[in-house]
């Protein structure tokens, strides 16, 4: 992977406030944090805390009429400056999503190779022979056969789906990759193969993880540092053991707690 100097994505004094319907909803305020390359960084914290709006603020893929305020650099860059031009020049190429749910990726009439093809294509200038080549390296790599490349989205399974968008995401060799729930709706133990293929990756080719979730047990276990949302705010942050062993904010203790009673209940 090339390096283009980017070496972490930084949010400084982050703010998102949706309007509509007569009325403003402040759903991340104020936070900063940092997503240095070669690091994973999880966000948990409760549906509705503000971490997937934190998350897409960063590409800048909010609804239209979402305020945000603040500055997300990259590479010298604030991406939170930028206008749709600007922005679309980072999608993909520098910065990748791996949204919840997998069929948000695909389009139902195209095969899984149609869909990686007209990324290289559109991104990078790939002519087809290269691209088909290209699409089955990364099917290859997500833990998928190449044979999936002939496919439709509805004909894989979700674990397999969400190999696929894994797979799409990393096609033009992004330096950063935003997940968000990446293994809802998963089992436990297709969840536990996928994350592990998704943090492999990224640890191999040094890349930046920003994985939102909800389980902060899960990403105790695979995050370098662990950002702690509440109510669109940073309760607590640090390195993932710490935060996990030693929780300061009562928020973070409440949470562990939650995790320990359901274990001892199970």
């Amino acid at each position: 992977m090339s390096d283009r100097g980017e070496s972490e994505i930084r949010a400084e004094g982050l703010s998102v406030t949706y309007t509509g319907g007569g009325m403003t909803t402040r759903a991340v305020k104020n936070c900063s944090f940092r997503v240095p390359k070669g690091k994973v960084v999880g966000l948990v914290g409760e549906s509705g805390s503000g971490k997937s709006s934190a998350l897409m603020a960063i590409p800048g893929l909010l609804p239209a009429g979402t305020l945000v305020s603040g500055s997300i650099y990259c590479g010298g860059t604030d991406l939170a400056a930028l206008k749709e031009d600007g922005l679309a020049d980072w999608r993909w190429r520098r910065i990748a999503i791996v949204p919840q749910g997998a069929m948000n990726s695909f389009t139902p009439h195209l095969t899984i190779e149609r869909h990686i093809t007209e990324v290289l294509a559109h991104h990078l200038k790939t002519h087809r022979k290269a691209g088909r080549e290209r699409a089955a390296e990364l099917l290859r790599a997500a833990g998928l056969d190449a044979a999936m490349l002939a496919r439709y989205p509805h004909e894989l399974s979700g674990g397999q789906k969400q190999r696929a968008a894994l797979a799409l995401a990393l096609a033009c060799e992004p330096g950063f990759l935003l997940a968000d729930e990446p293994t809802t709706a998963l089992d436990v133990i297709t969840q536990k193969e996928v994350l592990d293929t998704i943090v492999n990756i990224v640890r191999e080719r040094g890349m930046g993880l920003l994985l939102v979730t909800h389980d902060l047990s899960l990403a105790a276990g695979i995050c370098d540092t662990l950002i702690v949302m509440k109510d669109g705010e940073i309760a607590e942050s640090g390195p993932a053991r710490q935060v996990a062993e030693n929780p300061r904010h009562p928020y973070t203790q409440r949470l562990i707690e939650a995790i320990r009673e359901m274990d001892v209940a199970r």
